[in-house]
This record gives C-alpha cells, sequence and structure tokens, in this order.
C-alpha cells in the first residue's frame, strides 16, 4: 500500500540543486553511436560527440545496498522521496547551444524545478520538474528541463473507450527493432538500474507490463539524431517532446519526421503504427 502523497512536504525539495563533473572519452562516443545505429568510427578528441551524450555523463553512483526494489535509488536525495512506486520520464526540452566533443570535461548543474500532483486515468500522478545547465571548457553546451512522472501500481491498463485513431503518416521514417540487448546497452551506458528496462519477471509479474520498457530518453535520443540528419547535421535550436504511451521490446518500431513552417515534427511508434513519443523541433 502506498503511504500518503504529502504535497507540502515534497515542494520543499523545489530550488535544491547539485553538480557533478564528467569526461566525453571517445569510448563512450563508440558506444553511443553504436547504440544510435550510427557508424561507430574512430573519434578522436574535438569531434563531436552524439546530441545527448549528457545523458551518459556523471550519472549518480550508489552502493547497492542504497537501491529500492525498482532498481532506482531510494528516494529523499537530491530527487524528492515521492511515495507512489511506478516511475516514468515523461517528457521535457532540450536547448542545444553547441555541440559536446571527445575530450571535454562537462559539469552538470541540476535544479528542482517543480513538483506537482495530478490525477489520471491511472489515478494520482506525481511531476517533477528538473532543470539542467551542461557546460563545457566552452561555455554552456546545453540547457534543459526533464519532467519525472510517479504513479500509483495498477493491475491492469485502462480500458480503451474508443479505437485509436489511424496512424499519422510521415514524410521521412526510419525502422528499427526493439531488441533487448538494445535495451540493456543504453542502460549500461547510462548507468540506469531501472528494472523496467532489462529485468523481465519484474516488468510483467511485479508492475504489470507485457515487455521490457523502451528507454524515454533513448526515443528521444534517436528523434534528435534523425532531425539533425535532416538538416544538415545540425541539432534543433530547442527540442520539445512527451510520452504518450510505454514501447516494448521484441517489436518493429519507427522514427518518423515531417516539415513543418517553423521547423519539424517528429515521432516513434510501435509496429501499429501508433506513437509512442511526439516532439517538436525548431532551428
Amino acid at each position: 500500500m502506498t503511504e500518503k502523497l504529502d504535497i507540502d512536504h515534497l515542494r520543499q525539495w523545489v530550488g535544491r540543486s547539485t553538480e557533478a563533473t564528467d569526461i566525453v572519452t571517445a569510448q563512450l562516443v563508440m558506444g553511443l553511436r553504436a547504440t544510435l545505429f550510427q557508424e561507430v568510427g574512430e573519434p578522436k578528441k574535438g569531434d563531436a560527440a552524439p546530441f545527448t551524450v549528457h545523458w551518459c555523463l556523471a550519472q549518480p553512483v550508489f552502493p547497492m545496498s542504497m537501491l529500492g526494489p525498482d532498481g532506482h535509488p531510494t528516494r529523499g536525495g537530491f530527487l524528492p522521496p515521492v511515495p507512489l512506486p511506478r516511475r516514468m520520464w515523461a517528457g521535457g526540452e532540450i536547448e542545444f547551444l553547441q555541440p559536446l566533443q571527445v575530450g571535454d570535461e562537462s559539469t552538470r548543474t541540476s535544479r528542482i524545478a517543480n513538483v506537482q500532483v495530478k490525477t489520471g486515468s491511472t489515478g494520482t500522478l506525481c511531476f517533477v520538474s528538473v532543470e539542467h545547465s551542461i557546460s563545457s571548457p566552452r561555455g554552456t553546451a546545453i540547457r534543459e528541463r526533464q519532467d519525472i512522472v510517479y504513479r500509483e501500481m495498477t493491475s491492469s491498463a485502462p480500458a480503451s473507450a474508443k479505437a485509436p485513431p489511424p496512424p499519422p503518416k510521415a514524410q521521412h521514417r526510419e525502422t528499427h527493432v526493439s531488441d533487448p540487448v538494445l535495451l540493456f546497452r543504453y542502460s549500461a551506458l547510462t548507468f540506469n538500474g531501472h528494472r523496467i528496462h532489462y529485468d523481465r519477471d519484474y516488468v510483467t509479474k511485479v508492475e504489470g507490463y507485457p515487455g521490457l520498457i523502451f528507454h524515454g530518453p533513448l526515443q528521444a535520443a534517436l528523434i534528435i539524431e534523425m532531425a539533425a540528419k535532416l538538416h544538415g547535421g545540425k541539432a534543433p535550436k530547442k527540442f520539445t517532446y512527451r510520452g504518450l504511451q510505454p514501447l516494448f521490446e521484441g517489436s518493429e518500431f519507427s522514427v518518423n519526421a515531417n516539415e513543418t513552417a517553423d521547423g519539424m515534427e517528429l515521432w516513434t511508434a510501435n509496429a501499429e503504427g501508433q506513437p509512442t513519443m511526439k516532439g517538436t523541433a525548431v532551428w
């Protein structure tokens, strides 16, 4: 049974900050390129890293004794101790100012920006917004807001009241397979112990999902790389995105893009063509 959610207590975390430093190594860049279906190459000092390499840098490290049943650290440190058991990456917004490069020492400064409670179809939802500023020796490289959602444990997904709309048509489309090895690699690159991405018994028997869940950040990373590829290798000035529904292992998925008047509309979709994450990019 979930303990009572005290929003006034949780909002005491708003304004808390932390800082961490890491180095963009050639090995990290090779691993991330491989996971994003790019040419691995032989990255040298000064070469540009994939645009979302910062999600692999300076991740918090906790001893095994401090991990909770879901594989995440026990709560109440930098992030507020939200008592709802399910945690997912809901979306966010990224401003790309300049690329990080192989050899850069990068510093991430993070701040809890907001804590909100809402009610959805699955019950109580708690959203925690975290602002990040990532710098390199050349100055600020990335500014970002991440939205994390915590929700109740439910025995089954809510029944759909109507059939899903027809899948959107895409001007640009790439397809890949949501392989468990792909999910494992991304968990390793980001030092992400969340068991929903690699422990099939846990995700199906405890959290009630039909299979391993594709990382939200990995979907966003693939979308951003596609957007940049379609714009001569230049990252968007701003990318805003949100998760729509889980994407599961073992099936084909697609990364899609349509040109708009002021940028691009992009999304990932499952094997049935239904969007799982949606974003907009402007240059």
